[in-house]
């Protein structure tokens, strides 16, 4: 017997092989066709389709009925072990999903823990309960270390503020969170109506990480007296009474309960940013990371 040499299997080659199995356990055209769910007809091209691929006849049919060649037979025993080989790999790789074993290095801007939507804390829940095996390394940081930490292979995923986008970093949409102007208790525009023109007589601390459009425009309408790394230097400068700054609001609710902490014209002085999962593009794949992703955006 010669067949003739196929080289690399495709999904074309799978999906005839399965039917002329389907077509060898039926014993004929005409019972595979309520099994397959496609006409005689198409069934006889995908035949004629295989046994071209293949350059061997598999099977005589006609008025004297159906019945396998002997190639037939030998490519139907070499199909049934290609189909189980595949079936054990999907076991295996199931396998592998039900015990999972690594490390997952993830890098988060500061103070995201108090976002009432706790989208990255159901996740670490979730993966955790996947499997005792993977071990969690969570840095906190800012973006533009976040995003280099990725880039360069020491983090596999980072969540961070939506600003202008890198083009070697993937980029998805979490939630949003709404950024005021505040004072602290302490400082003499508690209390006090005031306009936004007004506000170029109070120092002001501003980020010196990237920021969208909206935030820069209203930053620009403050007078830069300081600058901070993070969200929490921020913070430190407002609590200190001498400054203003822009924070999160469920960052600031914490001493806004307290009465240390009040939101200045809040409804003009505000915007949007969009907290967004980061990973790199055209990444290995990494059952651990894709596994958290699935759960963090469920």
């Amino acid at each position: 017997m010669k067949i003739k040499a196929i080289g690399q299997i495709t999904d074309f080659d799978l999906k005839l092989l399965r039917v002329f199995k389907t077509v060898a356990a039926c014993g004929s055209f005409a019972a595979a066709e309520s099994v397959l769910g496609i006409t005689r007809s198409a069934i006889s091209l995908h035949m004629s389709d295989l046994e071209k691929r293949l350059g061997v006849r598999l099977c005589q049919r006609g008025r004297s009925g159906f019945a396998l060649t002997e190639e037939g037979r030998e490519i139907l025993r070499y199909s049934e072990i290609l189909f189980t080989s595949l079936e054990d790999f999907r076991q295996s790789v199931n396998q592998v999903h039900q015990h999972l074993k690594g490390e997952l290095n993830i890098g988060i801007i500061n103070n995201l823990v108090t976002q009432p939507q706790m989208k990255i804390t159901a996740a670490l829940s979730a993966l955790s309960d996947a499997s005792r095996e993977v071990q969690i390394h969570l840095s906190m940081s800012t973006p533009s270390e976040i995003e280099r930490g990725i880039l360069e292979g020491r983090l596999h995923v980072g969540a961070l503020p939506m600003m202008q986008p890198l083009s070697g970093l993937d980029y998805f949409p979490l939630y949003d969170e709404t950024c005021f102007l505040y004072c602290s208790q302490q400082h003499p525009l508690f209390n006090l109506n005031v306009s936004v023109t007004d506000l170029k007589n109070f120092d002001a601390v501003v980020p010196n990480y990237r920021m969208n459009n909206e935030a820069m425009r209203l930053q620009k309408s403050l007078k830069k007296s300081a600058t901070a790394t993070d969200r929490e230097g921020i913070a430190f400068l407002i609590l200190s009474g001498r400054f203003v700054g822009f924070l999160p609001d469920h960052y600031a609710k914490q001493w806004v309960d307290q009465g240390l902490m009040q939101a200045i014209l809040p409804e003009q002085l505000l915007f949007q940013s969009q907290i967004s999962v980061v990973t790199r593009k055209g990444r290995h794949p990494n059952l651990i990371l894709e596994l958290f992703l699935e759960k963090l955006m469920a």
